[in-house]
């Protein structure tokens, strides 16, 4: 996510590195280095220009205030402070009163607003305890009412459709009187998109929401489209006067512009960004949290929100029994990879972490390597899975055929999960990786007893 911005800022604070003090010289080739950095990013002049004047200002005014902070620091400071108030200064929450409250969905065919409406719903179900219900209003696209409905059942959320009714309007208003009957806390109305904006599709989205009067209308938006998905924003924010911003596809998007541009140009906030497929991958939009991230100083809040969310008390102290015992089988082993990949995508994880954004740029991470992984335990049977020291040769050759791998594939994952396990063995005894639990005091027997009698 927005590596190249994130590369080419950092060459804009290097440029300080080793400089004793901030000057207008060392600031201007700076200031033009980030300049190019947000162009590149696909952010408007008009921004650029104004965002880093303030930079300047804000940089040279507070030199001499601050003198023992390096310049490179300093700038790093004041960047990201501008970024945070770039795209909002602070979280904007989603506006879900009443009962049941009304969210619309608004954007162009491909932005992602059948996806984003069950993540939105599986979102309200699992963190805010409500009860969603999700509205087929895309009644010109079959494939959009049969995919929210594969989706609202693998999310166990309810869904209204009317195949036969071709008025979105009147499906929205039997949609939200069905909702009032059946206890349904909140309306999800996902609406037709077009492959540009044109006014059949204006006027259709003007009426649902003059019918509807919903609590929240949101613009679904593709981010990897950047200037292009600002200026889609403000043509609808002007026929609409929508309430906030949902960026989705954001783990593809390597520049950043619409992040970066959208608050400023179209004056609503961000309130969702979706990182990947799964239900799971929506997040409340963090202003500060995301300007770290594209300094490269990582996202350990978010990390440990997301570790917490899928993080089982139960499941933890059954492990840990079983670690203690050295019992930790594959059968334990896919069910953590489920938490994780419950978790969002790994490279989008890693670059939570800080530090670990600028070691791994350059590696191809991707979540298939679980995929191999899952492919060899699955072709182990019930009994293998559980007792991991019955796999003999023959069971590995076996194995190696059912799922497609070498010999020398499977042989290493074994070796590793056992190598694995064993740490994890010692961990829990009170020692170290290395295996023996260390002594308190130090050293062997004898030399403790020959210190004692000096004493």
């Amino acid at each position: 996510m927005f590596e190249s911005l994130q590369e080419r800022l950092d060459g804009a604070f290097k440029s300080l590195t080793g400089d004793g003090k901030i000057t207008e010289l060392n600031v201007a080739t700076s200031i033009k280095e980030i300049r190019r950095a947000l162009v590149a990013a696909d952010v408007n002049y008009k921004i650029a220009k104004e965002f880093t004047d303030t930079i300047k200002e804000k940089a040279l005014g507070t030199a001499n205030l601050l003198k023992a902070v390096k310049p490179g620091e300093l700038m790093t400071k004041i960047v990201n402070d501008e970024l945070v108030e770039l795209m909002g200064g602070q979280s904007v929450g989603i506006n879900v009163k009443g009962k049941p409250a009304v969210v619309l969905i608004a954007g162009l065919q491909g932005s992602g607003k059948t996806t984003f409406s069950a993540k939105l719903a599986n979102y309200l179900k699992t963190k805010k305890r409500m009860r969603p219900l999700l509205v087929a209003g895309d009644v010109y696209r079959p494939a959009a009412i049969n995919q929210l409905t594969v989706l609202s059942e693998q999310i166990g959320v309810s869904i209204y459709k009317d195949e036969e009714n071709k008025n979105p309007v009147d499906i929205a208003a039997s949609a939200i009187a069905y909702a009032k009957q059946h206890n349904h806390d909140v309306v999800i109305v996902d609406t037709a998109g077009r492959l540009a904006v044109d006014e059949s599709m204006m006027k259709e989205i003007s009426s649902l929401k003059e019918s509807l009067t919903p609590n929240e209308t949101l613009f679904v938006v593709d981010a990897m489209t950047g200037q292009d998905a600002v200026n889609t924003a403000k043509a609808f924010n002007e026929q609409i006067n929508f309430d906030g911003v949902v960026l989705t596809k954001l783990d593809g998007d390597t520049r950043g512009g619409a992040a970066l541009s959208i608050k400023y140009t179209v004056g609503k906030p961000i309130k969702f960004v979706s990182t990947g497929e799964t239900m799971e991958t929506l997040d409340v939009f963090y202003p500060e949290r995301m300007a770290q991230r594209i300094l490269g100083m990582g996202d350990i809040v978010s990390f440990v929100e997301k570790a917490q969310e899928q993080f089982d008390e139960e499941e933890a102290k059954r492990l840990e029994k079983k670690i203690k015992k050295n019992k930790f089988d594959f059968n334990d082993f896919l069910s953590q990879l489920a938490q994780i990949k419950r978790m969002g995508d790994i490279k989008s994880l890693m670059n939570m972490i800080p530090g670990i954004s600028k070691l791994t740029k350059n590696l191809d991470i991707d979540d298939s390597a679980f995929g191999k992984v899952e492919s060899i335990i699955y072709s182990m049977t019930p009994h293998e899975r559980g007792n991991p020291e019955v796999l003999n040769m023959s069971r590995k050759k076996r194995i190696a055929r059912g799922c497609g791998r070498t010999l020398e594939e499977v042989n290493m994952f074994i070796k590793q999960f056992d190598q694995m396990r064993k740490m994890m063995h010692n961990m829990t005894k009170g020692g170290g990786p290395g295996g023996a639990p260390a002594r308190a005091g130090g050293g062997s027997r004898r030399s403790r007893l020959s210190r004692r009698r000096k004493r």
